[in-house]
């Protein structure tokens, strides 16, 4: 009968099944045990006290156990850091040990050591007494009271900060009983002293409340926040049991337990009724005063759950919860809600009873909610033969209906199929539906994954089609990195095994996972799975990190990517104290060679011309000083690297490039001296710069100095001192200077000189001796284009009349039409 497990509680009922019988039974008794168990589904951890089950003291280490949900052991270790005062369980199902000197240790679920933080000095300094373990607004909380009766808050394990809370007034005994309360997003500690209760805040802030306890209640000694942090319940030493709101603002009931002995655990049953423990008796009191009463067969352990209580004993594990509503509905005694009409009419269907048809024409207007009540009612039960009888209802009324949408149905058979897979004994996580939707089921896939429950895992994720980067890849990517931490296996098979399984998934970094296996001591492992990382960029770093840099170059090379290149030759430059060294490297490298130098001419000249000098290549090595020569201010020290430079060019007997060189630094020791007696810089001009700039100053001593010294060809200088005389507008002299002998340079160049500096009228002097083949362009030069095609109709040159056509553009249209007339003229001529 679907109601026998059934227990009133007012106006509501509660119900408790068996979960799992343990399998440490007859191994393991909770009373001998520190017990702490994670939510939703989590795992068992217990510390056992070898030294209690001894009459004689010893200092025996106690032993750490972690049990699945079914009594499966997980892990075992001994104890060997300090006094634990606490344990508890993470919103990420690591275990949390808090020592005696405020030091927490962090481990997983199969006792490996993760990480360690303090509570802080004072902890340290004068020790802890209580410590809570609490669910926050960030995650999850520890609270602790030291010796000297301060508390200290860390609301985020994950980032502990610590915060110290205000003092509660007037204590000065540890109190009898204290709890976190977590509303307003902020952490806040509810402390009993006597019969008063005090709310201390992270501001300094203290608040004196009032639980409007009886007279005669007594002092308050024990309390328990509901889940949801919205309820509240006291107990005192006279037996009085008190629910109300957690700001006790309000006050539900009182209750007479008629027991002056204080539980051993007060807790909740999801939100709606309080828990309390005595050995091996549990009271279940509700809001208004209702009550019902289990009698347990050995000790236990409770466990408060967002929507039940989990009691876990040395035989059995069983969970409590109130029954869901639409539970009642179906299978309550005498109902006629839609669900339970549509349940008896299946059962009498699969009887082939013509009942079913009188039940589903009482339904007829209401089968849409018969449906989805059963189809609700399913999720809410554990066992999996009551989920099907729900379903087999569910799609039986389906059957009338022509527009039903199939979704909630088709989901809830496929969330059943995953609960029903991991509540099975072994995987040992009872979770329920409920607590399902508020995981999500991502985190139940990151749970199982966190169980090395890997099959299962990718099972679940095929099965409800989750795409392949978020599930499958995700979970075999977990999968090689556990398996690269077993060192008991052979690393050729092992790279192999894993490569077969992971090169046709998408998305799985070879890299992360030698990367891990290199954490965890396996060099060659490593070695071998980057052999099978497509990406470069993800082989380069670690590669290099390993100390494979032959491979770690050779690799970069490959990848075309310059970039990489780049990192790993500035990382072996670093890395090799002797450059000799560096440089013997990627000699033999010719790619790598070429990005380093053309890098290093723009960083560092010096380097490269060490590299030419270890590759006794002195052109290259002369080139490289010369460029570094100019990188230096002082005239004699870059004097100095130019004479380096020549030698370079005489070992590999290059004379232009030695005499180049000498009259570079025969120019500038003259440049010095210029500097020193005009007061003028000098610094980095050519030589044709240099001349030019002693023309404009009239320096015709040294002018003619270098002229001569230099051998500067004479209509390479005439060029050039027309071109000075003409910047400097100094039009006399260049007229001189045209008439002083006969110019080895046309008179053209006069010309184009006064043109450039925009002297028309000086350019117009020098016409008349213009050369008869450069007379057209000159006269086009000054703008006289009527001129320039008179001339060439003289000279009968068709190409000259041409250029002067090319070049009329935007001239005055009276002349340009002349200009074009006088073609005809050439013409008949010819």
């Amino acid at each position: 009968m679907a109601t026998a497990d059934w227990n009133p509680l007012g106006d509501v009922y509660y119900r408790k099944c068996e979960l799992y019988a343990m399998e440490w039974c007859g191994l393991v008794d909770l009373a001998k045990h520190s017990v702490a168990v994670s939510t939703y589904g989590g795992p068992i951890a217990l510390m056992k006290d070898e030294s209690k089950l001894s009459r004689v003291v010893t200092n025996v280490k106690p032993v750490v156990s972690v049990y699945n949900a079914g009594g499966r052991l997980q892990s075992q270790m001994r104890w060997n850091s300090g006094n634990v005062i606490t344990m508890g369980w993470s919103s990420t199902e690591e275990l949390l040990c808090i020592q005696e000197d405020g030091v927490v240790l962090v481990y997983d679920m199969f006792l490996t050591f993760k990480r360690t933080f303090s509570m802080g000095q004072e902890a340290k300094d004068v020790k802890i007494i209580d410590a809570k373990v609490f669910s926050s607004f960030q995650g999850t909380g520890i609270a602790v009271i030291t010796t000297s009766l301060r508390i200290f808050v860390v609301s985020n394990v994950d980032s502990p900060r610590i915060v110290r809370l205000a003092e509660v007034p007037g204590l000065n005994e540890p109190p009898s009983c204290w709890s976190i309360v977590v509303t307003d997003r902020q952490a806040r500690a509810l402390v009993a002293l006597g019969s008063d209760l005090f709310l201390v805040d992270q501001g300094g802030q203290y608040q004196q409340m009032q639980a409007d306890l009886s007279e005669d209640a007594g002092p308050i000694s024990g309390m328990a926040v509901s889940f949801n942090s919205k309820f509240l319940a006291l107990c005192t030493q006279q037996g009085a049991l008190w629910i109300g709101s957690s700001d006790l603002q309000r006050k539900y009931c009182e209750f007479n337990t008629k027991s002056t002995v204080c539980p051993q655990q007060l807790v909740w049953c999801g939100n709606g009724a309080v828990v309390a423990l005595w050995d091996r008796l549990i009271l279940i009191v509700g809001p208004d005063k209702d009550w019902i009463r289990y009698n347990m067969d050995c000790s236990v352990f409770l466990v408060q759950e967002e929507d039940g209580l989990r009691i876990i004993g040395n035989d059995t594990h069983e969970f409590l919860q109130k029954v869901p509503a639409v539970t009642e509905q179906i299978f309550k005694i005498g109902s006629m809600e839609p669900g339970a009409m549509l349940f008896e009419a299946s059962k009498e269907f699969q009887k082939r009873n013509q009942k079913a048809d009188e039940y589903v024409r009482m339904i007829k207007d209401k089968l849409d909610t018969a449906v989805n009540q059963c189809i609700q009612a399913a999720g809410h039960e554990i066992e999996p033969s009551k989920q099907r009888m729900l379903l087999r209802a569910a799609s039986f009324g389906k059957c009338f209906l022509t527009d039903y949408r199939p979704e909630p149905f088709v989901n809830m058979c496929q969330m059943l199929r995953v609960l029903n897979q991991v509540r099975h004994h072994s995987v040992g996580m009872p979770l329920t539906y409920t607590q399902l939707e508020h995981l999500s089921m991502p985190v139940l896939i990151d749970r199982l994954v966190m169980r090395k429950l890997f099959g299962l895992a990718v099972r679940i994720c095929q099965y409800l089609k989750v795409p392949d980067a978020e599930g499958r890849s995700r979970i075999l990517a977990h999968w090689a990195c556990f398996k690269v931490q077993q060192k008991n296996e052979d690393e050729d098979k092992l790279a192999r095994a894993i490569s077969q399984k992971l090169m046709d998934v998408p998305g799985v970094s070879f890299s992360e996972i030698a990367s891990q296996a290199l954490e965890y001591g396996r060099k060659q492992l490593a070695v071998k799975l980057l052999d099978y990382e497509a990406r470069a960029s993800e082989q380069v770093p670690l590669l290099l990190k390993m100390g494979q840099d032959q491979t770690a170059l050779t690799k970069a090379i490959d990848s075309g990517d310059t970039d990489l290149v780049y990192t790993v030759l500035l990382h072996l430059r670093d890395k090799k104290q002797n450059s000799g060294d560096f440089f013997m490297m990627i000699r033999t490298m010719p790619i790598a060679c070429s990005l380093y130098i053309q890098y290093s001419r723009q960083q560092n000249l010096k380097l490269v011309e060490d590299l030419y000098y270890q590759e006794d290549n002195s052109l290259e090595e002369g080139n490289c000083k010369i460029l570094r020569s100019y990188t230096v201010d002082h005239i004699e020290e870059r004097a100095k690297i130019l004479e380096e430079a020549t030698n370079c060019f005489h070992r590999c007997k290059n004379e232009f490039a030695v005499k180049q060189t000498d009259e570079q630094v025969k120019l500038m020791r003259i440049q010095r001296r210029l500097e020193d007696d005009s007061g003028r810089s000098y610094a980095d001009l050519s030589l044709q710069a240099t001349l030019h700039q002693l023309i404009l100053e009239g320096n015709a001593t040294w002018v003619e100095k270098l002229r001569k010294d230099f051998k500067v060809p004479e209509k390479r200088f005439w060029i050039l001192k027309i071109n000075a005389l003409a910047y400097g507008e100094d039009w006399v002299e260049l007229e001189k200077f045209s008439r002083s002998k006969k110019p080895p340079v046309g008179i053209d160049v006069f010309v184009n000189g006064c043109m450039k500096y925009g002297n028309r009228l000086e350019a117009m002097k020098y016409l008349s001796r213009v050369s008869p083949d450069q007379k057209v362009r000159c006269l086009v030069k000054v703008g006289l284009y009527k001129e320039a095609a008179e001339a060439a109709i003289e000279m009968k040159n068709e190409d000259d009349f041409s250029y002067v056509l090319s070049r009329l553009g935007s001239a005055d249209r009276q002349v340009a039409e002349q200009v074009r007339a006088m073609r005809g003229q050439l013409g008949a001529r010819r």
